[in-house]
């Protein structure tokens, strides 16, 4: 995943170059025709599928060095996403498919090739990073909102950990990080960058039907998303591993995950 964090980017290039629109467009007819003529349910796998696989995709084809090779990331990302997510809605235990993801995203890249010890550099800062944030949120959450925080059914929270690791967490920090954030810091400075990505990356939670839509949730959402974005940019600009953000992403959302909506 070497190319991943540190993409190529041609002299002169603007910072869209390379987008894989065919593809992209293609995505977002097959999104309509699922809306217009499936069961909710069903449309609502297809456009996560199609949102997830379409960010992954795009990823890939910033961060590769042969335009060809990532013109059609986006649709191999959304197969592989739409076949995980059949996976988790019809079999039992089926959520632990989302792990294939990133299994198929190593194979896709040729494995992991990288500096071993700044990558465990990177792991232990974001696991800090991460740590910290999500018990800030935890107890902020608490003792502000009167949200408690359950343990949940194991079953349950294995399975949101899943999709965390293989659709939300992956297709997140791989878009906005190793994506859109290294592109632009390759052209302007870190601040600039790192805002851009940061509230993009926000918005793109905020848009998430997922997300509690009430006004104090809402307002500790953009909060805390907030520090989570520059703070990963900051790992990735200090370490040049995705590993850092991608950990720390991960131990926020499971912190998350413990608080009762």
């Amino acid at each position: 995943m070497r190319a991943l964090e540190q993409p190529y980017t041609p002299p002169g290039s603007s910072l869209v170059d390379g987008t894989p629109l065919p593809a992209l467009l293609l995505l977002a007819a097959a999104w309509s025709v699922a809306v217009l003529t499936l069961p909710a349910p069903a449309a609502r796998g297809v456009g996560l599928a199609v949102a997830h696989g379409g960010m992954l995709g795009t990823a890939l084809a910033w961060t590769a060095s042969d335009g060809t090779r990532g013109r059609w990331a986006p649709l191999e990302a959304a197969l592989v996403l739409a076949a995980a997510t059949l996976c988790a809605r019809l079999l039992p235990g089926g959520s632990m498919g989302y792990l294939g993801v990133p299994a198929w995203l190593l194979w896709r890249q040729g494995g992991c090739h990288g500096r071993g010890a700044e990558h465990a550099r990177a792991v232990l800062a974001g696991a800090v990073f991460g740590l910290f944030l999500g018990a800030h949120l935890l107890v902020n959450a608490s003792l502000t909102l009167g949200v408690h925080v359950r343990p949940g059914r194991p079953a349950t929270l294995l399975a949101w950990l899943a999709y965390d690791v293989g659709a939300n967490v992956l297709s997140a920090e791989m878009f906005f990080r190793a994506g859109l954030f290294s592109r632009a810091h390759r052209r302007w400075s870190f601040a600039a960058a790192a805002a851009l990505s940061t509230a993009a990356s926000v918005a793109r939670y905020l848009l998430d039907p997922l997300l509690p839509h009430t006004p104090g949730l809402l307002a500790g959402a953009i909060f805390y998303l907030t520090l989570l974005g520059v703070g990963n940019c900051c790992l990735l600009a200090r370490h040049r591993s995705l590993a850092g953000p991608f950990v720390a992403a991960l131990l926020f959302f499971a912190a998350y995950r413990l608080l009762a909506h």
